[in-house]
């Protein structure tokens, strides 16, 4: 199912996201002057750090969701920018190849990781790299169950119970295999811990892990949803991310 975000506050709640960022751009080595792809731009918050280590280069960014990009091609700089239409990962084709692809908190959204990585090998120069990070096997589990068991109970159970969700929380040994199948080498993968307490809770949970389960509510079952799985899962509200982390290279 293809879902549009409420961009707007994504991009006000997501500081954890921006946060997890910054280590996985520490591990994206850059002189300055590279083309990036930024595998699932998001608002753009992510986007702009990237492009404050690439004085001299250029991002392409890609979404999947309209108001997402919208949002990002209205914050970035166009003559440095270059923001794509909604463009599913596993679609995508680039004019020519790029020297690195970054992706934050987006490849657990792909279902299908065999044709993901196949579209980012392509799109990278030989001897490129892909650095990322999503959510990984055991990602907000506790956090899940909840909202499993919410969904099991009346009035929801109408139309969540036995709904199995559209995430894709992979382990590192299975990626790493998917990599090295798309052609990459130098392959690692693994997981860490990144407990986050939000902010704004219920604007958090409803915006980040809950927004696929709202889709298949009633309207006037969405906000009663988000409510009963905010206070069953407990003040303050602890989630138990789990990240995976993935670092590879295009042979040359």
């Amino acid at each position: 199912m293809t879902r549009d975000w409420d961009a707007a506050t994504y991009d006000r709640v997501a500081s954890p996201q921006a946060e997890w960022a910054e280590g996985v751009l520490d591990r994206l080595e850059l002189r300055g002057d590279e083309t990036v792809l930024d595998a699932g731009c998001g608002s753009g918050r992510v986007t702009a750090m990237l492009l404050e280590r690439l004085p001299h280069g250029r991002v392409i960014a890609v979404d999947l969701a309209p108001s997402m990009v919208d949002k990002a091609r209205a914050s970035l700089p166009a003559d440095r920018v270059d923001v794509l239409p909604p463009t599913d990962l596993v679609d995508l084709e680039l004019n020519g190849e790029v020297d690195a692809v970054f992706s934050n908190a987006v490849f657990h959204w792909v279902l299908d990781h065999d044709a993901l990585f196949g579209r980012l090998h392509a799109a990278l120069r030989p001897g490129g790299r892909l650095i990322a990070q999503c959510g990984g096997a055991g990602n907000i589990a506790a956090f899940h169950r909840v909202a499993k068991e919410a969904a099991a109970e009346p009035p929801f159970a109408a139309h969540l119970d036995g709904w199995a969700g559209p995430w894709n929380f992979q382990p590192p040994e299975a990626t790493e295999g998917r990599l090295r199948r798309a052609g990459f080498e130098q392959v690692a993968c693994w997981l860490s811990d990144a407990s986050v307490t939000p902010p704004e809770p219920l604007a958090f949970i409803r915006t980040v892990c809950l927004g696929y389960h709202l889709l298949e509510l009633p309207e006037d079952l969405r906000d009663a949803y988000v409510a009963t799985v905010a206070e069953r899962a407990g003040e303050p509200l602890a989630l138990d991310y789990v990240r995976l982390n993935i670092d590879a290279r295009r042979s040359h």
